[in-house]
C-alpha cells in the first residue's frame, strides 16, 4: 500500500533478514500456517485507545495482524481503551500466556514502567511503540521522528499565516497530552519555530495549554476558554488532528472557521476534509503501515531467539540510557498535497470524498 513519495527509508535501517514462524490475530490467538518451530513464540501487543486518534483503533492492528500473518507468527493484540488498570490487566494475562515479546503504546510512562518491569522479569522481550516510556527501559523503540513532526506543524503554522498576510498574530497552543512523552517532542519542535517568532515580535505567544488525554471533548473546553479570553487568537497550533476539528469547532461558532488557521497531524479522514474544507491549514501524515512494519519486522526477529542492529538511538531523558531506534520520516499535508495521502493508500477516496466533500475533491486533483 505504501509507494511512491512516501516510501520511507528509515525501514532500512532494519538490517535485513527473513521473517517466518506461525500464526497470528488481533485481540485473540489464531494460527494461520507457517513453520511449526517449536522454538518461534507468540507476540502481545497493547494499543492505548479509541479516542485519542483513528489510528490505535482501526490502522495499527490492521497493519500489525497483516504483518504478523504474512510472516506466520502468533500475536494477540488488544486495546486497553484508555483505562490504566485495563492496560496492566491486558498486560498480566499476555505475560502469564508465555509470550515472547511484549509491544506496548503506553497510556503513560508510570503504567508502561510497572509493565516493561513485569516483562522484563518474566524474561520477556520489550519493545517500545510509538512512545517512548520514560526510564521503561525497553530493549527497541520504533516511532516516528517526533521532534520532527513539531517542527514541521510549526513550519506550516507559520507557512499558512504567512499566506493570510497575518500582521503580528496572536498564536494559541492547544498541546498533546502531559503524560505522553510524544507531546513534549512535538511542543519542542513546534516551539523550535514558533519562539523565535514570539522573541522578535513577529508573533505574539497567547494561550499555551496541554489536554489531558488527548480528549478532544476537554480540547474544545480548553479552547473556548482560550478564545473567551483572548478574542484576537489568529492561529492555532493544536497538536493533532482531533484537537484541531475541536479548536474548528469553536471556531465555526463565532463564523472564524478558515480565517483562523489551525494544524493538525496523523491525516485522519476528518483532519484532511478540514483542510480541504479550508478550515484547517496542514497536518502531517505519518506511514502508519511503515511503522507497524518496522516494529513488527522487529518483534518477529525477537519472537525467533534474534536481535536485530538499529543504526539509530533515543537517549531517554529521565534515565539518560540510550535506546536502539527506528525512527520513521513524516510528511506535511496542506490541501494540493491531500491527494498523496490518498494515492499512497493511507485512506480511500471514498471516505475522504463524501456529500459536499465530492466536489472539493474534484477541484483538487483527487479523482
Amino acid at each position: 500500500m505504501r509507494k511512491g513519495m512516501f516510501a520511507l527509508a528509515a525501514v532500512g535501517l532494519l538490517a535485513a533478514g527473513s521473517t517466518a514462524a506461525c500464526g497470528g490475530d488481533s485481540g485473540s490467538d489464531s494460527g494461520s500456517g507457517g513453520t511449526s518451530g517449536s522454538s518461534v513464540g507468540k507476540v502481545g501487543v497493547i494499543l492505548p485507545d479509541t479516542a485519542s486518534s483513528q489510528r490505535w483503533g482501526s490502522d495499527d492492528p490492521k497493519f500489525l495482524k497483516a504483518a504478523f500473518d504474512a510472516a506466520g507468527v502468533s500475536a494477540d493484540i488488544q486495546n486497553a481503551q484508555g483505562d490504566k488498570s485495563q492496560f496492566q490487566t491486558i498486560a498480566d494475562g499476555m505475560i502469564s500466556s508465555g509470550v515472547k515479546v511484549l509491544m506496548i503504546v503506553n497510556l503513560d510512562s508510570g503504567t508502561g514502567k510497572a509493565v516493561l518491569d513485569k516483562a522484563k522479569q518474566a524474561g520477556i522481550a520489550t519493545i517500545d511503540y510509538d512512545r517512548l516510556t520514560l526510564n521503561g527501559g525497553a530493549q527497541y523503540y520504533v516511532s516516528f521522528d517526533n521532534t520532527a513532526v513539531g517542527k514541521l506543524q510549526g513550519e506550516g503554522l507559520a507557512k499558512c499565516l504567512t499566506d493570510m498576510k497575518a500582521s503580528k498574530p496572536v498564536v494559541a497552543e492547544l498541546n498533546g497530552s502531559p503524560t505522553d512523552n510524544n507531546a513534549t517532542l512535538f511542543k519542542q519542535g513546534y516551539d523550535s519555530v514558533l519562539k523565535p517568532k514570539y522573541e522578535s515580535g513577529e508573533y505574539v505567544k497567547g494561550p499555551d495549554q496541554s489536554v489531558p488525554d488527548w480528549d478532544n471533548a476537554q480540547a474544545a473546553t480548553i479552547f473556548e476558554q482560550m478564545l473567551t479570553q483572548n478574542k484576537n487568537i489568529k492561529g492555532v497550533l493544536a497538536a493533532n488532528d482531533g484537537l484541531g476539528n475541536a479548536a474548528i469547532s469553536v471556531l465555526k461558532k463565532q463564523s472564524l472557521n478558515g480565517k483562523v488557521p489551525v494544524t493538525g497531524q496523523d491525516a485522519t479522514v476528518q483532519g484532511l476534509q478540514n483542510i480541504l474544507a479550508g478550515d484547517q491549514c496542514m497536518t502531517v501524515y505519518k506511514a502508519i503501515k511503515q511503522e507497524a512494519d518496522a516494529a513488527a519486522d522487529l518483534a518477529i526477529s525477537l519472537a525467533k531467539g534474534e536481535q536485530k542492529q538499529v543504526s539509530q538511538k533515543v537517549t531517554d531523558p529521565e534515565s539518560n540510557a540510550e535506546v536502539p531506534s527506528v525512527l520513521l520520516d513524516p510528511k506535511p499535508i496542506y490541501k494540493d498535497s491531500v491527494k498523496d495521502v490518498i494515492a499512497d493508500g493511507f485512506v480511500t477516496k471514498d471516505q475522504v470524498c463524501t456529500g459536499d466533500f465530492a466536489k472539493l475533491c474534484t477541484e483538487n486533483g483527487i479523482s
